[in-house]
């Protein structure tokens, strides 16, 4: 089965897209009026040597079917009037190059590596990200309606060779109360006053702002770095970046208040969106009284879950103040998958408390309450953790992993209509391949409209 418009294909583009050099330049495609270069083929072959990934003419082949695929849909996209907004692409292209700052470093690695500044690199790459995401967009516009009955799950599964039939590791779901403890008006006045002390004296007895960051910073991404963050529009909270695109290079903002707490920001840089400055961020603490408040109310939904006094239904009701659990039961969404189950390595990612508390329970169990700190907004509280479900490791089936087989099925699915799609709109289309070419293995009839 082959995956169109993968997300290592797009990745790969972009990152071959930005490599320094001239690459020659001859049609080795056309679809309709869009030519592909040999130059698109060449980027995707040098990012692949980069990888250790085998390149060679089935490679090739491949790329370059991918990229007819995508002609196909993008001409589609825009005969159907499909809109794609600035927002999308200027957010995919962000993620593109936070991508590609990861491997190399930092942004300003990343400018230097490529010889170009960032905004530079997106004006460049912003009609190749359009075109991407207009396919995608039509890909999905293709397959919209589709969905499986349970008689087509079931012939699905039934269809697989026994040794493509997938090993389910360990996974394991869980649910929780958190009570996090109330900030009061007092507690927020207390974190205003301790960070304009630190503000008055950067300002008036001139000491380091970076120091100052260090030492007093809560932020843990940025505080040990001296408060430096790099980014573009869009990337931080909108009341931070309100207030530094009102800054002048070297001033320092007032206190402002987001969601984390309370910061003051120093502008560096600024390049068009894209930004250098240093922060520091106050988080409000609550009082003594507000965690033993918090922990004796827990203590309590404990006991009348344990004496069957409430379910844990109504122990979510009553006692939750997590706005990201408390009106799904509790129930706690893997962020990398988006699924309700966890496996071992996405627990260590995310919340490696949360197995150890669980590692002897059954399903079913509940944990006494314990400290917790959410690893979102950082915010500490008291949360009781059930274990909701145990899966142990087994081969799949339709009784234990029937929405996972359902899935496949659904983009197995998706997948055909999609390729009878293509086949369709080959008839109707002008194509035309260099010779070099023609003896591809296509997936697709390309080769009976050739022109030579």
């Amino acid at each position: 089965m082959i995956r169109l418009l993968s997300f290592v294909f797009i990745a790969s583009s972009f990152s071959a897209f930005c490599q320094p050099g001239k690459l020659v330049n001859k049609v080795v495609a056309q679809v309709g009026d869009n030519i592909i270069l040999v130059s698109d083929l060449e980027q995707q072959q040098l990012q692949a040597k980069q990888s250790e990934m085998l390149v060679d003419l089935k490679f090739s082949c491949s790329i370059l079917e991918q990229l007819m695929i995508q002609e196909l849909l993008v001409n589609q996209a825009k005969l159907d009037s499909i809109i794609v907004s600035d927002e999308q692409v200027d957010a995919e292209m962000e993620n593109r190059l936070r991508l590609i700052e990861k491997q190399i470093g930092s942004r300003e690695k990343l400018e230097e590596f490529y010889g170009k500044s960032t905004s530079q690199i997106k004006d460049e790459f912003r009609s190749v990200i359009k075109d991407k995401i207009l396919a995608q967009e039509m890909e999905r516009t293709i397959t919209s309606a589709v969905s499986v009955t349970p008689k087509e799950v079931a012939s699905f599964f039934s269809s697989l060779p026994k040794d493509s039939i997938p090993f389910i590791n360990m996974k394991l779901s869980f649910q929780q109360i958190v009570m996090y403890p109330e900030i009061t008006k007092d507690d927020k006045n207390r974190a205003i006053q301790e960070l304009k002390e630190v503000q008055d004296q950067i300002l008036v007895e001139g000491k380091s702002f970076e120091t100052m960051a260090r030492i007093h910073s809560d932020d843990p991404g940025s505080g040990s770095l001296g408060g430096k963050i790099q980014a573009s529009k869009g990337m931080m909270v909108p009341q931070f970046e309100s207030a530094l695109f009102g800054l002048e290079v070297g001033e320092v903002s007032d206190i402002i208040e987001t969601q984390y707490g309370f910061h003051i920001i120093k502008l560096l840089s600024r390049k068009g969106e894209d930004y250098e400055c240093l922060h520091i961020l106050n988080m409000p603490e609550f009082s003594n009284d507000a965690i033993n408040d918090a922990s004796v109310k827990m203590e309590e939904c404990y006991k009348r879950l344990n004496e069957n006094e409430i379910t844990w239904e109504e122990a979510v009701g009553l006692y939750s103040n997590d706005d990201r659990t408390m009106q799904n039961r509790g129930v706690i969404t893997n962020p990398i998958t988006g699924d309700q189950t966890w496996d071992m390595e996405d627990l260590n990612q995310v919340d490696q408390q949360i197995y150890l508390l669980t590692d002897a329970m059954e399903k079913g169990d509940v944990t006494t309450p314990n400290l917790y700190v959410d690893i979102y907004e950082r915010k500490q509280g008291i949360r009781i953790v059930r274990l909701m479900d145990r899966f142990t490791p087994h081969e799949a089936n339709m009784s234990d992993d029937y929405s996972l087989i359902k899935a496949a099925a659904e983009i197995d699915k998706k997948q055909m209509i999609t390729a009878k799609w293509i086949d369709s709109k080959i008839s109707n289309a002008f194509i035309r391949i260099d010779e070099n070419y023609q003896v591809c293995n296509f997936n697709h009839q390309w080769l009976p409209k050739l022109i030579k």
